[in-house]
């Protein structure tokens, strides 16, 4: 497993690039076919110090994107508060692993959604796509703890967007060219 720490606003030292490497190799017991390790290591300006500290752990495993971000008043703090995140992140997808083969997930609601209009692009994001089941999307998306997810629809062969309703269900857009 590769391992990338990378830090702003703060120096990365050889006792604290240590830390990390040990706790993110541990990881490996957990999940064995991880391929890559992220660890996003910052300090921010806020008012409240004891949020200041932020550790942002990305893993990638089989396609599996699994994410975490804690704040708190140390370095260190954070690096541990992350750790027992991700294990929890772990157990859940592994959790839903074993789940899927076992019982099945009924077809999502296909209703538009309406997009508000915004002010300006202020950033812009490249992403690896997979192709994938409705089924395996909704679980990345619950995994990264986001609220819509972009996908290659492997059963349409078409790009798809899944977002979470407000009322708890899913929805499904499928665009078609006019």
């Amino acid at each position: 497993m590769a391992v990338s720490v990378f830090v702003r606003n703060m120096e990365l030292t050889p006792r604290l690039n240590d830390y990390v490497q040990r706790k993110v190799d541990k990881l490996d017991r957990y999940l064995p076919w991880l391929d890559e390790a992220r660890v996003d290591l910052k300090v921010e300006k806020t008012r409240d110090a004891n949020q200041s500290q932020v550790a942002q752990l990305t893993v990638r495993a089989r396609g599996a994107i699994l994410r975490a971000e804690e704040r708190t008043g140390d370095m260190f703090t954070s690096i541990d508060a992350v750790m027992d995140k991700m294990y929890r992140q772990i157990a859940r997808y592994k959790g839903k692993n074993r789940d899927r083969w076992h019982a099945g997930v009924e077809e999502l609601p296909g209703e538009d959604l309406e997009i508000p209009q915004a002010g300006e692009i202020v950033r812009v994001k490249r992403f690896d796509i997979h192709a994938m089941t409705s089924e395996e999307a909704i679980e990345q998306m619950e995994l990264l703890g986001h609220h819509f997810y972009v996908f290659l629809n492997a059963e349409e062969n078409a790009i798809n967007v899944l977002y979470k309703r407000n009322d708890g269900n899913y929805g499904l857009l499928q665009p078609e060219l006019a």
